[in-house]
């Protein structure tokens, strides 16, 4: 028996493949535009420099000051960038960080973005934006804030360390799992999150045998591309709570968090959402939780909280306000269930 759904597709244009960023000065011309601020964070200013140069007078200026989270106070000097190169849209290069900043921007003058994705967030193709402000991250979802163009060239992942790719991946793959059992699932976004969670369960562990693997690369692209369309399609629970808690007010990295915190998020909802979680114990075996567990650490990811700064004191804090203002979520939010989560997490024990 198919139930009931709404699906609800967010418009935006997809261009993937080898040398596609080629098609980046194309892409501004096609929505109307001229000049464009590149974003970018400042490990990858020297990437955006040489995109500059390639698009010529589509390059109003860069702006490398990207950061995790998205904080507020960046947003303001990227804006005052843009209103002092003239730009007329944005360019982001990079990942999350990256994307978060373009979209943050557009959000406030709703100009059109086109993403250059070089890792595996998968923001890229949601309306959902991510702002930290005094210790807090706040989202919102609204259609302004999805990015008009997104180009996904396999070639630009090729330097992506090993270690980021692969947190990189399972922070993708995260969305996919929680999308299985969102409150407003439908059988088209179960469709894409079982199958980009399948080819990130292929690539991830080619690209840490062979990091130019352009055929792992492209697979990983994919997977990520269909993750990250299913977190703008439906909504999160507890494991995105979690993260943005974490993340928020304790600073912590952003897919080493997800990394982290996925296996244990999916075994506190295993038995309420058993039939849906089905593919995920089909793709990895044993438990849900406890084979995302052992696959993550089979590929060399981060297990534990701890090794992120975060101090056993820290966790009654963040079980405060984990509980606060709850995501829906398959079983109920429990506090004494969530802080042994995150004592276990911040251990590195394997889910049972």
């Amino acid at each position: 028996m198919i139930r009931s759904f709404c699906y609800d597709v967010n418009p935006s244009r997809i261009v993937f493949g080898r040398g596609a960023v080629t098609h980046v000065a194309d892409e501004i011309a096609r929505l109307g535009r001229k000049r464009a601020l590149i974003l970018a964070t400042p490990f990858q200013k020297i990437e955006a420099a040489r995109l500059a140069e390639q698009i010529g007078m589509a390059a109003a200026g860069i702006f490398a000051g990207a950061v995790m989270h998205t904080p507020v106070g960046v947003t303001k000097d990227a804006l005052a960038a843009f209103i002092n190169c003239d730009a007329d849209c944005v360019v982001s290069f990079g990942g999350g960080s990256t994307i978060g900043l373009g979209k943050a921007i557009a959000w406030r003058n709703d100009v059109p973005q086109v993403v250059v994705a070089t890792t595996y967030a998968g923001s890229e193709v949601t309306p959902i934006l991510g702002e930290t402000e005094d210790g807090l991250k706040t989202t919102k979802r609204d259609r302004r804030i999805l990015p008009e163009t997104v180009i996904y060239d396999p070639e630009l992942t090729i330097g992506l360390p090993i270690a980021m790719s692969v947190v990189s991946g399972l922070n993708a793959m995260a969305h996919a799992v929680e999308a299985l059992y969102a409150q407003d699932r439908n059988p088209i976004s179960s469709l894409q999150a079982i199958e980009g969670i399948r080819a990130l369960k292929i690539a991830l562990p080619r690209i840490v045998e062979s990091p130019t693997d352009i055929d792992a690369r492209s697979c990983a692209l994919y997977g990520s591309w269909l993750c990250g369309t299913v977190l703008g399609t439906v909504g999160m629970a507890l494991h995105h709570k979690l993260c943005h808690t974490l993340g928020g007010s304790f600073d912590l990295p952003h897919a080493e968090t997800h990394a982290v915190i996925l296996p244990h998020s999916v075994a506190y909802n295993a038995k309420a959402s058993a039939e849906e979680l089905a593919p995920v114990v089909e793709l990895f075996g044993s438990s849900a939780g406890g084979g995302l567990y052992d696959f993550a650490v089979s590929i060399g990811a981060p297990s534990a909280l701890k090794d992120f700064g975060l101090t056993e004191t820290d966790l009654e804090q963040a079980t405060d306000l984990a509980v606060q203002n709850p995501y829906w979520n398959p079983r109920p939010i429990e506090r004494s269930a969530i802080r042994m989560l995150l004592q276990n997490a911040w251990a590195g024990i394997r889910p049972q």
